[in-house]
């Protein structure tokens, strides 16, 4: 079960009425597992922002990112899901996990399209069914996590064994270790 000690403040959204808030996609996916959906305040969305306001640490704050790869002379869009406290190895771990030949951020417009919903605000749950997600070792380490909802004014608080339910998920060490330089 989850657990949080300021969780009994939180704006919790009933599972009722989850569909009316979130986009059709995520509600659908979500649907029947164990996830806390609640609301949030636009302005508290971005991860350090909101683990400010809210209190959750920025260890059990999960980012997903999007990212377009080339692979086999096609190009393909996956889905990252990080801690937020932690870098991304994009051109190391990741293209190599992907097998992608080329590998960059997606574009704003491009990631929103694909996937139909808010930028600061995607989801690993309600992907389109081709996207490959891939899920850092280090989130999978944590108690629980939260996470967007699809929308910027909803997030989703979950045990990490969840995300190992949806059909397409890897789990991978996508991270670089925190003593890592940083990029010049």
């Amino acid at each position: 079960m989850l657990s949080h000690e300021p969780l009994q403040k939180l704006d919790i959204i009933a599972p009722g009425s989850i569909g009316a808030h979130l986009p059709a996609h995520v509600a659908e996916s979500i649907e029947g597992r164990d996830i806390v959906v609640f609301s949030v305040t636009d302005d508290a969305s971005d991860t350090a922002d909101f683990s400010a306001r809210y209190g959750f640490p920025m260890e059990d704050c999960a980012n997903t990112i999007v990212v377009k790869y080339k692979k086999d002379g096609g190009e393909h869009l996956a889905a990252i899901v990080t801690l937020g406290s932690l870098r991304l190895d994009v051109n190391g771990a990741v293209k190599a996990v992907l097998g992608a030949k080329r590998i960059s951020f997606a574009q704003r417009e491009l990631a929103t399209e694909q996937s139909a919903m808010e930028f600061g605000g995607i989801t690993a749950f309600g992907l389109p069914a081709n996207w490959r997600v891939l899920v850092d070792a280090g989130v999978m380490e944590r108690r629980q996590v939260v996470m967007g909802a699809g929308i910027r004014k909803a997030k989703l608080l979950l045990a990490p064994s969840v995300l190992e339910q949806l059909d397409n998920v890897e789990v991978a060490q996508l991270t670089l270790p925190p003593d890592a330089p940083a990029a010049a």
